[in-house]
């Protein structure tokens, strides 16, 4: 019986996920934000073509279905099924069942993960984030260092389960598997500068 409720919260995490929030908000108005820029159906893209506003409620949705991914997770399993349910909800927002497997880079999906998990590391990972991307000047080198961070202040932060210090593992893997694109450009010297409404990649 318990075993049922964890598929069920896996399935639940990943058709939650599967809700892509930048194409729904951006397709109807300005079409498939995945044939723009990037092709990355997150909230960077969108802020990159349509303003920081539009980002930051791609971003605000796609925090809203991780955390019901997670809380109906919770009911179901409790604490593993809030686990299950939340890498569940990642990968549905990277390859959504519902946009031909074709979504995010799973950041903002992490990031609210973090929220869930504790406060202490959200924090942290928000300032990892903002001074890379900001010496940088590139969203890509503040997600990656994110995503090496996490595991890391879990580890160091203590208190977590062994499911979410495995689910902190799984968001790294997960971070630079998506955004392997971004390292080749990286490592070649041509990662383009973000620019908030420029268009561009």
């Amino acid at each position: 019986m318990f075993a049922l409720k964890l598929i069920a919260a896996i399935a639940a995490g990943y058709l939650l996920g599967s809700i892509s929030s930048a194409v729904l908000l951006t397709h109807t108005r300005f079409g498939d934000i995945r044939d723009k820029g990037s092709g990355n159906a997150g909230a960077t893209n969108v802020a990159r073509f349509y303003g920081i506003g539009m980002g930051l409620l791609t971003l605000l949705m796609d925090g809203i279905k991780t955390a019901l991914s997670m809380y109906v997770g919770t009911l179901l399993a409790g604490e593993l099924g809030a686990s299950l349910g939340a890498a569940a909800c990642m990968l549905g927002h990277c390859w959504p069942a519902y946009f031909r497997f074709k979504g995010g880079k799973g950041v903002s999906v992490a990031g609210a993960i973090a929220i869930w998990l504790d406060w202490r590391l959200i924090l942290i990972l928000v300032a990892v984030f903002l001074i890379l991307a900001f010496v940088s000047k590139r969203v890509s080198v503040g997600s990656l260092s994110a995503g090496i961070a996490y595991p890391v202040v879990m580890l160091l932060l203590g208190g977590f389960a062994w499911h979410q210090l495995a689910l902190g593992f799984l968001i790294l893997v997960l971070v630079f598997f998506t955004h392997r694109g971004n390292i080749k450009r990286i490592l070649a010297g041509t990662e383009p500068v973000f620019r908030a409404g420029s268009g561009k990649q």
